[in-house]
């Protein structure tokens, strides 16, 4: 089934799409169908909400967890990123969460072997509907080994939240959150039929449409006492939808270059240019040529395609990058010094390519995640009026855009970056669609697409940080800062405090020390509150510079690409987590709080599982301490006894806070890779 015949199909069935939120789906007063009663509410069913509800269910906690789509694991499974981004270092020393070594295990144990794909990325390489299955299993298994509850809503958004003034703590709590379930009214229509872009409105909307029925629910805490909250709810969302919906300071795009972010491409910063998304689908090499119909739309996003470098110019190379299932081992083939066996029928490749499926808007007419302005003019801010914060026809270009590059791959012959003769016809792969493919979709695209950036809260004031606690570049790169860019290209002022944010030990006893005398520190910055770890390189994905993405000779926004490169072993802490104005409401995933080019590394696998464990027993102890989790953090260079209690259980349920060998003496990390 074509997307094309999908989308003219929902256009009879629905009879209409609402491509820009100018129609606002409200309802005055929803008749709420039933309460439901939880300790935490984990809203987004991605790696980091799993994480929470995990630890949770370990606790004996009731947990109620909603999800946009009907699969748990988000980028393993509805985005289809089903390769584990790690490195090299941390993967040779497992040194993950206990939660995330468990579910490695659960794919060796399910394949009988780690990489079923024999991919070249990555050492674990597998199909998101299997990872959907084993990691669903995993969250079961902790339910019955804790003596938790798991209260699971797929196909579930939340609507509204009540949001009170709280007689404790320093500013306001969630107390209760109002959510819209979807099921399928029309047999012919079973969910993952459609694209998300011709429902994500749909699925927002109070009223039963002719596509699904709704149900109405309200969470609520499970018990209602004095102490400081009743329960707590989890941003996990893939977008920080409800960093938006609540209204608290966040960031989005590009920020400001400074002393702390001295390769951001933008002096005022851009928040309309964030890394690109990707609408991922699965590929199967067959033994003969199959055919391929072009699309409609082929012809407006063809001269976006490229292998990118004469060093990747090869179809079977790219092929077997993410290959997820290789039921026969090929020949051993290289190509630009890379070494990988080759493809043969039955070989099955998940896509996510730069100059490929990536879909990159970066303007104020094609952004995907609108900004608060934009959210404001929309009326999504208006009681009643949130329709996910999404733009909408932005999602549908991005469905094209992956679908247009499948059909470059088996049938173009143009490549932007590297010019004619380079691109080969590959007829012999098929696009693997249907309710049983490995994307569990009728068209073949993930049920989501692979956000890599979307909202970020600013975190609360403290010493040190006055416009509100954030991780940035100069916390975790590894950026030779005595490049003579920086000194070109930063005023005096700026290039001073640049340094002085990453001098080593050094310098601490002498803050007059000239610059040229001061060492940068090699290692990250280590912060007292720390939860959780992540280590990942500045991995960019810019923005394109005009609309649409897909134009033509169409570049990257100029300077994204000069805050990439390697990083630190970096930690997650706990003042990242924790927003403004709202006590009882932790951040995991990708919308803590972190710069622009921070986030590009605080993004992958086990840094999301890392921040959901963080954040899951942090709730959980705060509500059998009957403490807010800002007072944890709210006296930094006091040593805050339940913080290291916090800590120390942490570590005791096998989750790091810290890298071995971590302390500001330690300055050797060049090991680390």
């Amino acid at each position: 089934m074509s997307l094309g015949w999908i989308k003219t199909l929902v256009s009879i069935t629905v009879g209409l799409v609402i491509w820009d939120s100018g129609l606002l789906a409200k309802a005055v007063s929803p008749t709420v169908d039933r309460t439901e009663e939880c300790e935490l509410l984990v809203i987004g069913g991605g790696l980091s909400g799993v994480a929470a509800s995990y630890e949770a269910l370990l606790a004996g906690k009731t947990v109620c967890m909603t999800e946009i789509t009907d699969w748990v694991g988000g980028q393993i499974s509805a985005q289809g990123t089903s390769a584990l981004d790690e490195r090299t270092t941390q993967r040779s020393r497992l040194f993950f969460p206990r939660g995330y070594l468990e579910f490695r295990e659960r794919i060796k144990e399910y394949y009988g072997e780690l990489n079923p794909g024999d991919c070249w990325v990555s050492e674990s390489c597998f199909l998101p509907k299997d990872a959907h299955a084993i990691m669903w299993q995993q969250l079961k298994d902790a339910e019955e080994k804790g003596n938790g509850t798991l209260k699971w809503f797929p196909t579930t958004v939340v609507k509204e939240l009540d949001i009170e003034k709280a007689a404790g703590g320093t500013g306001k709590q969630i107390t209760s959150a109002v959510a819209i379930q979807h099921s399928p009214k029309n047999k012919y229509l079973p969910l993952n039929t459609l694209p998300l872009s011709s429902t994500i409105e749909d699925a927002y909307s109070y009223a039963d449409s002719r596509v699904f029925s709704k149900e109405i629910i309200r969470f609520v805490p499970a018990t209602s006492s004095d102490q400081a909250a009743d329960w707590y709810v989890i941003e996990a969302t893939e977008t920080g939808e409800i960093v938006a919906l609540a209204d608290v300071p966040y960031r989005l795009g590009i920020d400001p270059l400074s002393p702390l972010e001295p390769s951001s491409s933008s002096i005022d910063g851009d928040p309309y240019c964030t890394q690109g998304f990707t609408y991922t689908f699965a590929m199967e090499a067959t033994a003969e040529p199959q055919e391929h119909q072009k699309p409609t739309f082929y012809d407006q996003h063809k001269n976006y395609y490229s292998y990118e470098l004469e060093r990747l110019a090869d179809f079977d190379l790219v092929f077997t990058y993410r290959r997820i299932w290789s039921p026969e081992t090929g020949d051993t083939e290289k190509f630009g010094g890379i070494e990988f066996t080759a493809s043969t029928p039955g070989d099955i490749s998940m896509q996510n390519w730069t100059w490929g499926n990536d879909y990159r808007p970066g303007t104020a007419e094609d952004n995907l995640v609108y900004t608060r302005q934009q959210l404001q003019e929309l009326g999504q801010l208006e009681p009643g009026g949130w329709l996910g914060g999404l733009r909408t026809r932005t999602l549908s270009r991005g469905e094209d855009h992956a679908l247009g590059y499948f059909y470059w791959l088996v049938e173009g012959t143009t490549d932007s970056q590297l010019g004619d003769g380079v691109k080969k016809p590959h007829p012999n792969h098929r696009l693997l669609t249907g309710l049983d493919s490995p994307m569990g979709t009728a068209h073949g695209l993930s049920k989501y697409p692979y956000i890599r950036e979307g909202r970020r809260i600013i975190g609360r004031v403290s010493p040190g940080y006055s416009d509100g606690f954030t991780i940035t570049e100069t916390d975790i790169s590894r950026a030779d800062y005595r490049d003579e860019y920086y000194g070109q290209n930063l005023d005096p002022t700026t290039y001073r405090q640049l340094w002085k944010s990453i001098d080593g030990i050094e310098a601490i006893s002498n803050k007059n020390i000239d610059i040229k005398q001061i060492q940068a520190r090699t290692r990250s910055t280590i912060y007292p509150d720390s939860v959780g770890v992540g280590h990942y390189a500045i991995d960019f994905h810019p923005c394109m510079s005009d609309s649409p993405a897909e134009k033509a000779g169409n570049t990257e926004r100029e300077g994204e690409r000069r805050g990439g490169g390697q990083a630190y072993p970096f930690q997650i802490p706990l003042r990242a987590m924790i927003p403004q104005e709202i006590d009882n409401l932790l951040v995991a995933g990708k919308s803590i709080a972190t710069s622009h080019i921070a986030a590009a590394a605080y993004r992958v696998h086990s840094f999301e599982w890392s921040s959901g464990a963080a954040a899951g027993i942090a709730a959980i102890f705060s509500l059998e301490e009957e403490i807010m989790p800002y007072q944890l953090v709210d006296e930094p260079f006091i040593r805050e006894e339940k913080l290291q209690i916090l800590k120390d259980k942490l570590e005791e349920n096998g989750n790091p806070t810290a890298f071995p060998d971590t302390s500001i003496f330690n300055q050797d990390w060049s090991d680390w890779q």
